[in-house]
């Protein structure tokens, strides 16, 4: 496993276990005691575990809300996804982002760009967000504001939805707005499995001057329960490489300029 997927692995494993030793976790993860202690201590620096001596436990109670959210399948994919993403973003701007796993990863990419990181009077980025573990990841960085939308929680995927959250959005405006999805195909667009999610997203959408909808490619040609949008929503569709050149011309028929971003990991 890659990095990125390793620590996921780590955080899973202090989620289950409260506290782990470097010993214990490289056994574990099949790396050196090394590479544990490495990994350890890039976590501790984002605050997502506090290091003791030899191992590791959750730094709060709080961050439990990121230990117990969905590991992301495809991590290569998404990050790619997200890194392209992040390009589109300047300084100033006031960014939406849904909930989900890549637009958890385009968060993580924003709040590490260095001209995002820069000491300031004023924050150098706004974040708009119906999502609790992003706003929970990004309220330690000063530097970057974060407006959460309020409403009714889901435990399943954290996100706020319901009448509370569409008040919030219809007053506000959002320069780009980054749209996860369950499922994506040409006809029937971005799709996820909850209606309530669905609204809001498509809200969240509609009131931004740019919106994209962001999936990794194992996410096209499947369609879920409650439709988003396709063209008549969003301007562009960022994948990764892995989908086929034949089903990006027919997003790109039907209005969607689609952006295939190549993994890491791609030779």
């Amino acid at each position: 496993m890659n990095r990125h997927e390793r620590m996921n692995a780590l955080l899973e494993l202090l989620g289950e276990r409260g506290r782990v030793e470097v010993e214990e976790a490289a056994s574990q993860l099949e790396v050196s005691a090394a590479t544990m202690r490495r990994d350890m201590d890039a976590l501790a620096d984002q605050q997502l575990l506090t290091r003791t001596r030899g191992g590791a436990v959750l730094s709060s109670v709080a961050y439990d809300l990121l230990i117990r959210y969905k590991r992301a399948h495809h991590a290569a994919e998404k990050e790619a996804v997200a890194q392209a993403a992040a390009k589109l973003v300047e300084r100033g701007d006031v960014v939406g982002l849904s909930g989900g796993t890549t637009t958890t990863e385009i968060a993580r990419v924003l709040a590490t760009r260095p001209e995002f990181a820069e000491a300031g009077p004023q924050p150098h980025l706004t974040i708009v967000t119906n999502s609790l573990n992003i706003a929970n990841e990004l309220a330690v960085r000063p530097q970057i504001k974060i407006v959460l939308t309020g409403g009714v929680a889901h435990s399943r995927s954290f996100e706020l939805v319901g009448p509370f959250s569409e008040l919030v959005l219809q007053q506000i405006s959002v320069d780009i707005a980054f749209i996860g999805a369950n499922g994506i195909e040409p006809v029937m667009g971005a799709t996820v499995h909850d209606e309530a999610e669905a609204r809001i997203n498509r809200l969240m959408a509609e009131r931004a001057r740019r919106a994209v909808v962001v999936a990794d490619s194992s996410k096209i040609g499947a369609r879920c329960f409650a439709r988003v949008g396709g063209a008549d929503v969003f301007d562009t569709l960022i994948t990764d490489s892995g989908a086929r050149e034949s089903v990006r011309r027919e997003f790109g028929e039907r209005g969607l300029r689609v952006v295939a971003a190549r993994p890491a990991t791609d030779d």
